[in-house]
């Protein structure tokens, strides 16, 4: 059976099956045939799928924990056991691979994504992304849901974004924080907030947003997603890694709005 679990000011939750995990995040839950992934929040859906193509296809159980990716490589520095690392970015895979946290020749660029602007559904905001772009006028006076973005992922780069844009120091004392891409995504959906900056997958994976316009792409860094085996992890990781390059895990990620890079 597939679990995923939400990791989210270090704690880990599971749900599916309506109870608390009983392991620590640094205890396997099986020795032998249950693959602990920890991936960016931005991948639940497709991942999800992917780990229950995987699950059948090897009879090998994931247990996927979903975060921002720098909480999760936070985790996996300080201890927490993982045999996969999924990140939404170049920087954090880096920052275990320079503490000696991944093995080494497994590291592989596997997804890219878009950063985009969304509103919810029955939004009448209509904006043009373009250097000096009304951004701040058109939130009135609501708030900019984004990722933390000094930290994760998603808001690094929409705040290098829009910065470029010339808009950043308007707009930085108008910001919804939230502590991953998804919750961002939440805000937005949830109508807490007129405008939400997200990856183009979310946009497609939530029926409340709409899409309001697209970060141009030499706004911000290229928006890839790494993916590594730990140190420590199991050999059935190997397999894990194998599978999310094939082409019928390729197939899933493309459907739900990803783009290969290799």
């Amino acid at each position: 059976m597939m679990t995923r679990v939400l990791v989210a000011c270090g704690l880990v939750f599971t749900w599916g099956l309506g109870q608390p995990a009983d392991a620590q995040p640094n205890t396997p839950a099986d020795t032998t045939t249950t693959l602990v992934v920890f991936a960016a929040a931005s991948l639940v859906d497709a991942l999800d799928e992917v780990d229950q193509s995987f699950r059948e296809q090897t009879n090998y159980k994931v247990k996927t924990s979903y975060a921002a990716s720098s909480v999760l490589a936070k985790q996996i520095e300080a201890g927490a056991h993982a045999d996969v690392f999924f990140s939404a970015d170049l920087q954090w895979m880096d920052y275990l691979e320079q503490r000696g946290q991944l093995r080494a020749g497994t590291r592989r660029d596997v997804l890219g994504n878009s950063l985009v602007l969304v509103a919810p559904v029955d939004s009448k905001v209509n904006l043009k992304i373009a250097p000096g772009f009304a951004l701040v006028q058109a939130l009135g006076g609501g708030r900019l849901a984004m990722a933390d973005p000094e930290s994760v992922p998603a808001g690094l780069y929409g705040k290098e974004a829009l910065t470029k844009l010339g808009v950043w120091e308007q707009v930085k004392s108008r910001l919804a924080p939230a502590e991953n891409v998804r919750a961002a995504l939440a805000y937005v959906a949830r109508g807490e907030t007129p405008l939400g900056i997200v990856y183009k997958t979310d946009a497609q994976a939530d029926g409340h947003v709409r899409l309001v316009d697209v970060f141009p792409e030499g706004t911000h860094s290229p928006i890839i997603y790494p993916v590594a085996v730990t140190v420590n992890a199991r050999p059935q990781a190997t397999k894990y890694l194998d599978f999310l390059l094939s082409d019928s895990a390729q197939q899933i990620f493309t459907r739900h709005g990803f783009r290969r890079v290799r």
